[in-house]
């Protein structure tokens, strides 16, 4: 029986280096520019959030085309590795530009309306940009893991090495951007909304990042053989519809998209609701820091204590069981805004944020294990495919990963964007608001209807999307044994190849 190849220890860092970079400056766009634009140049609710939509819908279409392109790469380091090396420059650069921008709420106050145009038509182009420059390198950075090992223990490590330190990155950039970038902003005298703070620390962040995101392009060796069958770009997008498995994940990943919530207004609802606009307060008032340990750095826990146990319990319970058992997670995290309901002034005493940590730890689990388990499962579906057809969707597959959380971003911030309208949280009365809050008013007294809002938006619907999202994965195909049987022929069809090409 041949030998499964697989990635060696430094390879395995420098890939995770890479993924730590890369989801730094996922988490610089996805969380700190969101703010930035929400709260800083104050963009209108509306128009944010159809930004974000119709970016997602393009890319949409763009992951899928992206897909295809990289399974029709060829050259000597492989399809994967080139974008690798190569796309980190661009994404770092069009990063960036997506904070160069006007004050929205200024422009309106001074009615200056062409400005206004102006600043809403450079965030949506360059946030359009950006997506279709991170494609580039994200769908190659995930697809590269089915690449290097041919063997599925390998491959479930460092599928949860990847989601652990991702994490850690988004963790790094919630944490400081905004605390950092308005300690930052004191230097140029502006004003409390730091627009000049924020664009120094992102820019900082993200050339770091880049310099991260590199490594893995370096690090990373493919060691699966790719499939000779080229095929066009319209029968690879077909192909993630007639693979029944995967299309269970894509149905599964876009129900559970209100899911993305949680990421988009936790850092709005932490800085307002418990710091009162300052988030740097959590760094010199120690009982805000217990809140915020407790309550965000519960739901980091919990999705490190999932990562880190997938591969363990995947010895025992099948990767199909264990993502249907996060429907249980719904629970807790619905249970959250029950405690608001009950305590909408006082959720920062000591009781209230044990249980509401309690929560947030759990609906962390869930969260964690859902991503571990859908990148194994996409890895399953392209051997699944493999076998069955003896084409390598490596790209096509990943890039319907990248397609899942983009499009459910954006889904996301169409639901955010229209709570907010409704309830009033938008441009001119954000401005408003800072003004008043630097003035000593109370955030969760003084603007309930806001506070309420955020909760809302950060538990109920999530709540459902993750109930909802095992429907379709509740009759998922490939079982544990039968992907054993699968890779077994497959390590040996890979051998037989091999051997073949050595004699010619």
């Amino acid at each position: 029986m041949p030998t499964a190849k697989t990635y060696t220890k430094p390879e395995a860092a420098m890939y995770l280096t890479g993924m730590f970079g890369q989801n730094m400056i996922y988490n610089v766009i996805a969380t700190g520019l969101y703010f930035y634009l929400q709260n800083v140049i104050c963009l209108p609710a509306v128009a944010l959030g159809w930004i974000f939509a119709i970016a997602r819908v393009w890319d949409g279409i763009n992951d899928p085309m992206m897909g295809a392109i990289v399974d029709k790469t060829k050259t000597k380091w492989g399809k994967c590795k080139p974008y690798l090396m190569f796309s980190p420059p661009l994404i770092c650069l069009i990063t960036c530009a997506t904070f160069f921008n006007g004050n929205y709420a200024t422009a309106k106050t001074e009615g200056r309306t062409g400005a206004m145009v102006l600043i809403v038509g450079w965030a949506a182009l360059s946030y359009i940009l950006w997506g279709m420059s991170y494609t580039i390198g994200d769908i190659p950075l995930w697809g590269v893991i089915s690449r290097m090992s041919e063997v599925e223990k390998d491959r479930a490590k460092l599928i949860s090495a990847a989601r652990i330190v991702a994490s850690v990155g988004a963790a790094v950039v919630v944490v400081s951007i905004v605390a950092v970038s308005q300690k930052a902003n004191e230097l140029f005298g502006e004003s409390t909304n730091a627009q000049k703070g924020f664009i120094v620390v992102g820019i900082l962040m993200t050339v770091v990042a880049s310099i991260l995101f590199e490594i893995a392009g370096l690090g990373v060796k493919e060691r699966v053989p790719a499939s000779e069958e080229k095929k066009s770009m319209k029968d690879s997008i077909a192909l993630m519809w007639k693979c029944v498995p995967f299309r269970r994940i894509l149905i599964s990943g876009i129900l559970r998209s209100p899911l993305q919530l949680m990421m988009i207004v936790i850092l709005t609802l932490f800085t307002y609701y418990f710091c009162d606009g300052k988030l740097e307060r959590a760094f010199t008032d120690p009982a805000i820091l217990i809140i915020l340990i407790i309550m965000g750095g519960g739901y980091f826990v919990g999705q490190f204590a999932a990562m880190i146990l997938c591969p363990v319990l995947m010895k025992k319970i099948s990767v199909k069981a264990m993502y249907n058992l996060t429907a249980i997670t719904a629970i807790p995290t619905a249970l959250i805004f029950v405690t608001y309901l009950i305590a909408p002034y006082d959720l920062n005493q000591m009781k209230w944020v044990i249980i509401d940590g309690i929560g947030f730890v759990i609906s962390g689990i869930g969260f964690g294990a859902i991503n571990v388990c859908q990148s194994i499962m996409i890895s399953d579906c392209i051997d699944y495919e493999e076998y069955n057809t003896g084409y390598r969707p490596d790209g096509i597959f990943f890039s319907g990963q990248s397609f899942i959380t983009k499009l459910t971003a954006g889904i996301a911030s169409i639901i955010s964007s229209y709570v907010y309208a409704y309830v009033g949280y938008t441009d001119v009365n954000i401005e408003k608001m800072n003004k008043a809050l630097e003035n000593g008013a109370s955030f969760a007294r003084d603007y309930p209807q806001y506070a309420k809002a955020m909760w809302f938006i950060l538990t109920v619907p999530p709540a459902v999307g993750i109930a909802i999202a095992v429907i379709p994965t509740l009759k998922y195909e490939i079982t544990t044994e039968a992907h054993e049987k699968m890779l077994a022929e497959l390590v040996k069809r890979h051998a037989e190849k091999e051997t073949q090409n050595n004699d010619a």
